[in-house]
Formats: C-alpha cells, structure tokens, sequence
C-alpha cells in the first residue's frame, strides 16, 4: 500500500467518483470529503468490496475547522479539491454558492498550509471566460481575457486569483483545471449533462432529445480524473491554470456515434449552441504536463453506453432514473 495519502473533495460526484475509482485501482491510500453520504455514483464504479480501500469522511467544506481536522487526522499528503455547487444551484442561492466555491476553496487552501503541504489541485472551468462574440473565432487562447457570464463562472475565477495570491504569500503552489462539457457515467447534473443523458437512454433503449447544439468539446469523465489525479502526482511550481482541451465536435457528430453504440434509438439535439465559445486552447496543458488522457469520443461513448447497459442490468441503475 502507497505511503501517500490522497485527499478528495466533492468525491461523491462525478468526477469525484472517477478519481476515487482510479486511485483505488492504483492501490492508493484515499479520503473521501463530502457533505453527501450519496454513492450512488461511486456504486456504479466501485463494488463495495473496493468501496472498503476508500476513508469516507461526511464534512461540510464551509467549516474551516472541520477540513483542517479532517486534511490532518488521515494524513493527507495530496488534495485533489473537486467539490463545487454548479451553475443551476449558484443561480439559485448566490450566498451558498459563494460559501461553497469561494469560501471552501479558501479553506481547503489553508488548510493545506496548515498541514504542510505544498501543492493543491483544483477545478476551475471554462465558465471563467465570456461569450464567444467577443473573441476571435478559433480556440480561445490560454490567456484570452476571462468575463463570466454567471456567477459560477465568477467564483471559479475568483479562485484562481485566490491561488495566485496563496502561491506569492505563503508558497502554496496550485494547479487549475478548467473542464468543458464533461461527459461519462455518473454525469447526471449540470447545464452540459444532457448527452451523457442520452448515452443513458440509449443504452435503455430509449430516445432523448438533448437540450443543446452547435459545437463544444467534450471530455471523457475517466480522462479528466486522471489528468487532475496525474496534477497532484506531479507538482508544479506556482499557480497555473490550464483549459482541458480537444478536438471540438458538432452536436450531430456526438448523436451520431450515441445512434452507433445503441442503433435503433432516436437522439436529436437543440439547435441552439451553449453560451460559451466552441473550444479552448489546450497547448500549455501539453506543455506542462507529462501525459494528457483524451479517450477518443467514439470509443468514450460506447464504453459508457455499455458500462450504463451492464449497470441496468445488474440493477444498479434504473431508467428512467
């Protein structure tokens, strides 16, 4: 068993579970932090016999002194920080999502500086940049102006300020990583969860009509664990921020490769594109790290269409949901 300790907030979501599920398939020492007892997405990842690698603690990121307790008492000597409310639940109640993204980063932060480690990770998002009229057409560059639209968005860029500043003062190095749509088993909420809805569907046979067009970039769940598990592996001095990139696609082109992992279903899609521009530059990623994991989409789909039919057949998941 590793002598290292990894340290991961919002483990219960999606993300969350895909890092949970990597680090105990490398036989890693893991500390779950939530304030959610729900496993249903780590349930659909993890027997419960794996589940038992894994020290769940039941936190509330808000309270400084409970994740200092918590980072110090398992002995963390990596933070992957995960935990966020998204854009729906922000709009929602401003205050709370303040308290959760901003707040608990700070705290998740200070509590690393009080436990002697130097290094976190973190997830940022592409929401920290504005509406694509009013960039160039093309990936938006690395250090293209940032201009959040929603107040997710503007937590999110608060953050990465707050890691600079943490960095500068008190030596606390940090690496961001901004997400676009992510998509894979266990991505069942958010504004850009709809074509892992339809993988779903499809994979109970059923059709969907996904909520949005035009052309994004999405990422495999899987692959963006591991790229923040492969973050905390490999420290990098000061505050960086990096998109997560790829080759972006049409909405046409995700349906179809869904019809092809499941043929017989319907997917249609929203003509209407996301209020965010197409794709982000995702060169200093490359530059910076020493793997970067990008799952083809069509093979990422079909895995997932497959792993969520084994799922229902197993009962470990039911449709409609």
């Amino acid at each position: 068993m590793s002598q290292r300790s990894y340290f991961v907030t919002g483990a219960m979501g999606c993300i969350g579970a895909w890092t949970l599920y990597h680090l105990v398939r490398r036989g890693e020492r893991v500390v779950s932090y939530d304030i959610s007892a729900d496993r249903s997405r780590l349930d659909l990842l993890l027997t419960e016999a794996e589940q038992v690698g894994v020290t769940f603690v039941r936190g509330d990121l808000t309270c400084r002194e409970q994740v200092q307790e918590a980072m110090q008492r398992y002995g963390a000597s990596h933070v992957i920080h995960l935990a966020a409310l998204q854009v729906p639940f922000c709009r929602a109640n401003p205050v709370l999502g303040a308290q959760v993204n901003v707040v608990g980063t700070l705290n998740v932060f200070e509590a690393a500086r009080e436990a002697g480690i130097r290094h976190v990770v973190y997830a940022s998002s592409i929401a920290v940049y504005g509406p694509p009229q009013i960039y160039p057409d093309g990936l938006i560059a690395h250090d293209a102006p940032l201009s959040p639209d929603t107040l997710y968005g503007g937590f999110k860029q608060c953050n990465e300020q707050n890691a600079r500043v943490y960095f500068t003062d008190y030596g606390v190095s940090s690496t961001a990583l901004r997400p676009y749509v992510v998509y894979g088993v266990g991505r069942d909420q958010g504004m850009t969860s709809d074509p892992t809805k339809a993988m779903l569907a499809a994979a109970a046979g059923e059709d969907y009509h996904i909520g949005f067009g035009g052309v994004s970039q999405l990422q495999f769940a899987s692959d963006v664990a591991q790229q923040f598990i492969e973050a905390a592996d490999h420290p990098l001095q000061g505050a960086h921020v990096f998109n997560l990139g790829g080759e972006p696609v049409d909405m046409q082109v995700v349906a179809d490769a869904i019809r092809a992992a499941a043929p017989g279903v319907n997917i249609t899609f929203e003509p209407k594109a996301l209020p965010f521009p197409m794709g982000f530059d995702d060169a200093q990623l490359r530059q910076h790290m020493g793997r970067v994991y990008e799952t083809p989409l069509s093979d990422g789909i079909q895995q997932t269409v497959e792993w969520f039919r084994t799922c229902l057949a197993e009962g470990r998941l039911r449709y409609p949901v």
